[in-house]
């Protein structure tokens, strides 16, 4: 017997065992039995009071190096000071999300003031995905069938904190040449999960949807406006977008660019300030395309943002000889911009991230993907979150047992000198 087919039998068996019908979970010793009740998907998405984030407790440029539950109890209670209540996170395959779980669960036990959910990812590949054979978008991972065994399997043993299941991460987007699947492969799982729920084998508050580009929830024109994306829509129990005027600065820059007036009439500051309002309103442009085709197909469901964020460091074309996007001053105002609205609108927006990930471009220390983090690998908080640090509110806290300080040691100055104007409009060309 191969070893996924031994794994898929016990997380079948789990499934039944831990199986729950509604938002209790029984837990149970010697002594008695007690019931844990906690707040539905529906309850908390969209609720201004439970910020959400995105969340990877990876610390180490090596990813094989997995984060021991202490420090994911050590980022919890950071994340919890912030006012997040509600963190995404992959990784059912590896020890991360389990252990997550575990820890959240833990620190509930210490402190049951302790409030923290968890809007939980089942990875989705094409078949041939991430080896040397070409990626075959018409099929499907065999590994898939494992990841949706896992999710629900820790839906059932959670069902206190894991509110949301999501099927893939930016996995039907055509630009996920690598790995990107049919719309009709995610399709599959979602109905597969709303039949477990159905069926008794999964918290019926339980939300499932799928976390992918706005792209491809229609607002990237026809070539994604199939059936099969109709149907989808019908059977998730509401959409979850990405959005990324970060990246689009350089991919879409048309926003970017400093206008010939402003050049002529705004101070340096004023010219960043502008721009960084031109990037919300591109990300509700975004939010509205997906909106618009939703009603076109007669569908009418929520619309929350999965992922947006901003990088802090970028040698690349975010960078000083890019589109000169990358700092932290941006940084904050793009995250404020962006809680302003979606806590006005009631949309939750899980940020993108709460903490530095090294391993994410782990041959390139200054790549971009290793720094969207609100707090860096120094345990730093960096300038959207400097306020908090004012304010005391990590006062008792570290991470990797240190005390939570400032970057550019709280020195404004110091930081604005990193600080770039981005480029006029009449000199940039968008990419071919």
């Amino acid at each position: 017997m191969r070893k996924h087919t031994k794994i898929t039998i016990y997380l079948l068996l789990a499934i039944v065992v831990f199986s729950c019908k509604n938002n209790t979970k029984k837990e149970t010793n010697t002594n008695s039995v007690k019931e844990v009740t906690s707040l539905s998907a529906k309850e908390i998405l969209g609720n201004p009071e439970f910020l959400a984030m995105s969340y990877g407790g990876y610390r180490n440029v090596d990813h094989n190096v997995e984060p021991a539950i202490d420090e994911l109890k050590e980022d919890m209670k950071l994340l919890a000071a912030m006012g997040v209540k509600i963190v995404r996170t992959y990784k059912v395959h590896l020890p991360q999300a389990t252990n997550l779980l575990k820890a959240i669960s833990e620190l509930k036990e210490e402190d049951p003031d302790f409030e923290m959910y968890v809007m939980l990812g089942a990875w989705i590949d094409c078949k041939n995905a991430w080896t040397a054979l070409p990626p075959d978008h018409e099929a499907e991972s065999e590994a898939n069938a494992n990841q949706i065994l896992v999710a629900a399997y820790l839906a059932n043993q959670y069902p206190d904190i894991v509110k949301i299941i999501a099927v893939g991460n930016e996995a039907m987007v055509k630009w996920a040449e690598t790995y990107y699947v049919q719309p009709g492969v995610i399709l599959k799982w979602v109905t597969h999960l709303q039949d477990l729920k159905k069926e008794g084998n999964l918290p019926e508050d339980l939300w499932i949807t799928s976390s992918d580009d706005f792209s491809s929830w229609g607002g990237g024109g026809a070539e994604y406006h199939t059936e099969d994306l109709e149907k989808l829509y019908n059977a998730v129990d509401y959409i979850s977008m990405h959005t990324y005027p970060y990246h689009n600065t350089h991919y879409n820059p048309e926003f970017w660019g400093v206008p010939e007036e402003e050049s002529k009439n705004l101070s340096d500051i004023k010219k960043i300030d502008a721009a960084m309002l031109r990037a919300k309103e591109f990300a509700m442009s975004q939010y509205d395309s997906v909106s618009g085709y939703m009603k076109s197909i007669g569908v009418d469901k929520p619309i929350h943002i999965g992922e947006t964020g901003w990088a802090t460091i970028s040698d690349g074309f975010y960078g000083p000889t890019g589109s000169r996007a990358t700092d932290e001053y941006k940084q904050a105002l793009y995250y404020k911009h962006m809680r302003d609205w979606t806590n006005s609108e009631g949309i939750s927006c899980f940020y993108f991230e709460g903490f530095d990930e090294p391993w994410k471009d782990a041959k390139n220390p200054k790549g971009s993907e290793n720094h969207f983090g609100m707090i860096n690998l120094k345990s730093q908080a960096k300038y959207p979150i400097w306020s908090l640090v004012d304010d005391g509110i990590f006062d008792g806290l570290t991470r990797n047992g240190q005390p939570i300080t400032k970057t550019y040691d709280g020195d404004i100055d110091v930081l604005m000198q990193d600080v770039l104007v981005p480029p006029l409009a009449s000199e940039i060309k968008s990419p071919e």
